[in-house]
């Protein structure tokens, strides 16, 4: 796929557009801070939305089925949405606290080494706290702890 059809689709998912930096611009500058912030506020109002769906999902649909198959099928689904949003409101939490490290200047380098996270990769994954070389030291050490 072509590069700019690629950060097209990015965008169009996402609802962002990749920062672009510009030639000699200082790493996390006033603007790239901004972006960053932006794009973790877009994302948590989306997983808010997703809670409020949810809930009135749950509401609406909360019968009390004479089968016991179907009840059971219910409740397997509701479990299921329940263990997403549980996952979603530990993703929120991170999203605050990288909020906070933004606000705190300390946002974009690696909490270890101190180098640089980079762009790219926050806009994977806009809540890294580590850089790429650090995080994969740390999933090789967790392999070798656990033997998985």
């Amino acid at each position: 796929m072509p590069k700019k059809a690629e950060n097209a689709n990015v965008a169009d998912l996402h609802g962002f557009t990749p920062y672009t930096e510009k030639k000699g611009e200082e790493y996390m500058n006033e603007a790239q801070q901004e972006h960053f912030k932006n794009m973790l506020l877009s994302w948590k109002q989306e997983l808010m939305e997703e809670v409020d769906r949810t809930v009135s999902h749950m509401k609406d649909e909360a019968s009390n089925f004479p089968d016991p198959a179907d009840r059971a099928t219910q409740e397997e689904e509701f479990s299921l949405e329940l263990r997403t949003r549980d996952r979603e409101r530990k993703l929120i939490k991170k999203i605050d606290s990288t909020m906070e490290r933004i606000e705190n200047d300390d946002y974009g380098f690696c909490d270890q080494c101190g180098v640089d996270i980079g762009i790219r990769r926050l806009e994977a994954r806009p809540t890294a706290n580590l850089c790429v070389d650090c995080k994969t030291l740390d999933e090789i050490k967790e392999k070798q702890l656990t033997g998985s």
